[in-house]
């Protein structure tokens, strides 16, 4: 009996059924094409197969799903999990046809389509709003853009069972699952609720001990018992690293530029700074107003001490996190950086793609190419500091890096001597030099600065940095209120993202505060009121509560952009702490869970998966990271083989290297770190089921899991409730008891092996269902 089929019996026996649910979450593939699916066709196809095309090429019709399953003059452009039969990927793979007809699209992006087409082709647009070809005009796109109006403050809606909500936010939501005739599900169980609360809020599973004494409590005085372990949880240090994590995925952060398109990936030896700003700023809870003026605008803020003025200039490294394509022949590199730059501001804080109006005005969105370029003024005139690229001129000039006056030196371990590798052009082999950029050790940090000379920038016909049109007025978009703006003149001087920051934090500005609390609604439900996170233009979904929306924006504002006071709110409700359990009347009539009658199931993330898995085995460590494996380390990741070690530490302390992902985490969809993700793909695949049984990480995990257990009990019950405890947060049943001892006793009979019997039992654990899911 092999130790694969070991596992599968235990799971299969020693489990219960009822803690091995189906792995099928509905929305899957939606939240594939959303992230990966929906830009490319935004960006490469609308313009000729839409329906506000001047002339719609071969009658095809991508903007929606009836368009792209009916096809065009060639037939249906895919067929549903048949990628090679799908005229839409012959086309990207310029096989017969060639789309887009000036250059093919990177292979990653073709490979998406494969994937896409092999989960079925899921495609949520059965509603989409189909604009008219006429320019598109402040007062015609105002009426018809839900996220362009004012914010409201809704009053409470009536419902029938008054005294059902515990928080305001609970009337909105019951009133309209009331509407539907329906009534909301139960409320979670303590031990359900204390694992969701823990899992949510610090990204790791509650002891033992933590479950019994909130069960105690929560018998005691439910709600109090409730906020007293919210309050607790918000306060630690852990808070930050969970919460940090997520804005990590908005910045695309990421260690390293990715690869570049010439094979080539320079280390972001700083990096990690900011990943340290980021979960201190949640830690302290700063406003997320000053938060994201820090972002945008920290040098040109004031400071009172050595300590924030560092603080301020490593937090803009949010601009300078840029992958950056090769600089070599690129005459339009300058232009992609700061289109990077205007993507992660746009997309990321306020949930619009003004990158689309690069090369035109933008076919959907009303965004005029001028606004495009107004912003583009603002980052043209400020300087981006990311380093030497690995001194590889091909991928990126040489730029200069803040200098912090506070923070140590950072010294190498000894005798490490830093050290650059490039490329010999004239062999085209790696060869080390001397590292030049300061003294060893100087405290650095990636981030902008303004130029000597801030100036206009002028309009790129057709997104060609070489032909030139009018320059245009450094400034924001037009499309919004003119009281927005009218009071925010941006200096001459400067160039202006000060400016830019107090227009997008403005109390007034329709969409800053939506977004984050779409956001933050997201991940502690699953999906957001918006189920388009990064997308609040016509293409995006429109929200399923848009009162609710306002609702909790304006709350946000009032309370200072209190972060923790805006989650706190949402989990004290009781519309957070329902029970995911569904009647079959409740899943009939909805089945997306749209109406949130109950709480969505959700799967662990990867970081989460690996946390509680160290947590499991006892070997977690909590102390934060100290910087990063490459801080003195600039060079080639594509030259230096794995850089990756084995850690410990929280996930979030890893190695993010673009193109070269932490391996412990690869399996679990991470994002590639290259542009805003707002929502990471589900999806649930063999291949993860396989990672689980072979990963070195996951069979260390379980041996250790295994002494652990071990060393504390002498009987094999004792054993076995301690890894039942130690796992899953509770008490295996009498019959749970039975079978896992009676596999463990067989196990070691067949392997001669007690501890590799005993490290079965708790690698089969550790990949349960159960073990990997949050109810």
């Amino acid at each position: 009996m092999t130790f694969r089929t070991l596992c599968l019996l235990i799971l299969a026996v020693a489990i219960p059924a009822t803690s091995i649910r189906a792995e099928s979450p509905p929305a899957d593939g939606v939240a594939f094409f959303e992230n990966r699916i929906r830009p490319v066709l935004v960006k490469h196809c609308y313009e000729c197969h839409a329906a506000d095309s001047e002339e719609v090429g071969g009658k095809l019709l991508l903007d929606s799903r009836d368009g792209i399953l009916s096809g065009g003059e060639s037939g249906p452009a895919l067929v549903a999990k048949n990628p090679d039969d799908s005229l839409i990927l012959q086309a990207l793979r310029w096989e017969d046809l060639q789309m887009p007809p000036d250059e093919p699209l990177p292979e990653q992006v073709v490979n998406d389509f494969v994937t896409w087409i092999k989960l079925g082709a899921p495609d949520p647009r059965t509603h989409e709003a189909t604009p008219t070809s006429d320019p598109v005009t402040k007062e015609k796109a105002e009426p018809s853009l839900w996220s362009l109006q004012p914010r409201t403050k809704p009053p409470l809606p009536d419902v029938k069972d008054a005294d059902w909500s515990r928080d305001p936010l609970d009337r909105f939501v019951l009133s309209k699952i009331e509407a539907a005739g329906l009534k909301p599900t139960d409320d979670a169980d303590s031990r359900t609720l204390v694992r969701r609360l823990h899992y949510d809020l610090t990204g790791l599973l509650p002891s033992i001990d933590e479950v019994e004494q909130f069960v105690d409590a929560h018998s005691r005085n439910r709600e109090q018992a409730v906020e007293q372990l919210v309050d607790a949880l918000l306060a630690r240090p852990q808070f930050g690293e969970r919460w940090g994590r997520h804005w990590l995925d908005v910045a695309r952060y990421g260690e390293s530029n990715g690869n570049d398109g010439l094979g080539r990936n320079p280390t972001f030896p700083h990096a990690w700074r900011y990943r340290d700003y980021v979960i201190a700023s949640f830690n302290a809870d700063v406003g997320f107003d000053r938060f994201l003026t820090e972002q945008i605008a920290g040098d040109l803020l004031p400071h009172d001490s050595p300590e924030q003025r560092d603080r301020q200039l490593i937090a803009t490294g949010f601009l300078a996190m840029t992958a950056k394509p090769a600089k070599a022949m690129n005459t339009n590199f300058e232009m992609d950086v700061v289109a990077d730059q205007i993507d992660v501001v746009s997309r990321g804080i306020i949930g619009l793609s003004v990158a689309c109006a690069r090369c035109h005005d933008h076919k959907f969105d009303p965004i005029p190419t001028r606004d495009y370029y107004a912003l583009a003024g603002i980052f043209t005139s400020t300087e981006t500091m990311w380093g030497t690229a690995a001194n590889e001129g091909l991928t990126a000039p040489v730029t200069d890096l803040h200098v912090l006056k506070a923070a140590p030196n950072v010294l190498p371990p000894e005798g490490f001597v830093e050290t650059v590798l490039v490329l010999e052009s004239n062999t085209g082999k790696p060869k080390a030099i001397p590292k030049p950029k300061w003294p060893l050790g100087t405290p650095l940090s990636m981030g902008v600065r303004d130029r000597e000379k801030p100036a206009d920038c002028k309009i790129n016909i057709k997104g060609d940095a070489k032909k030139l049109g009018d320059a245009v007025p450094r400034g924001f978009l037009s499309v919004f209120p003119d009281q927005l703006t009218e009071s925010i003149e941006i200096d001459g001087k400067q160039s202006g993202r000060l400016q830019l920051a107090q227009w997008l934090t403005s109390p007034d500005h329709p969409l800053t505060a939506r977004v984050f609390v779409n956001r933050v609604w997201l991940h502690l439900f699953g999906n957001g009121i918006v189920g388009t996170p990064d997308d609040f233009g016509v293409y995006g979904e429109r929200p399923t509560h848009p009162q609710l929306l306002d609702h909790l924006a304006t709350r946000f504002v009032a309370e200072n952009w209190s972060i923790k006071q805006l989650i706190r709110s949402i989990v004290l409700s009781r519309t957070y702490q329902l029970s995911s359990d569904a009647t079959e009347e409740r899943l009939k009539a909805d089945s997306a869970n749209e109406l949130l009658a109950r709480h969505n199931r959700r799967r662990m993330d990867a970081e989460s998966i690996r946390d509680n898995m160290l947590k499991a085995s006892g070997h977690l460590d909590l102390q934060p990271g100290d910087g990063s494996i490459i801080r003195h380390r600039d060079i080639l990741v594509n030259l230096a083989g794995s850089l990756h070690q084995p850690s410990d530490q929280r996930s979030v302390y890893l190695c993010y290297l673009r193109s070269s992902p932490p391996p412990e985490l690869a399996a679990f969809d991470l994002p590639e770190f290259t542009s805003v993700t707002g929502n990471r793909d589900l999806s649930t695949i063999p291949g993860q089921a396989l990672h689980l049984y072979n990963s070195p990480f996951v069979i260390e995990q379980a041996e250790r899991f295994s002494r652990l257990i071990q060393s504390q009990n002498d009987t094999d019950e004792s054993r076995v409730r301690l890894a039942f405890r130690q796992a899953l947060n509770r008490d295996p049943d009498q019959n749970e008891v039975a079978q896992a001892a009676e596999l463990v006793r067989l196990t070691k009979a067949d392997l001669k092996s007690e501890d590799k019997a005993w490290a079965s039992l708790c690698q089969a654990l550790l990949v349960t269902n159960e073990f990997r899911y949050i109810d």
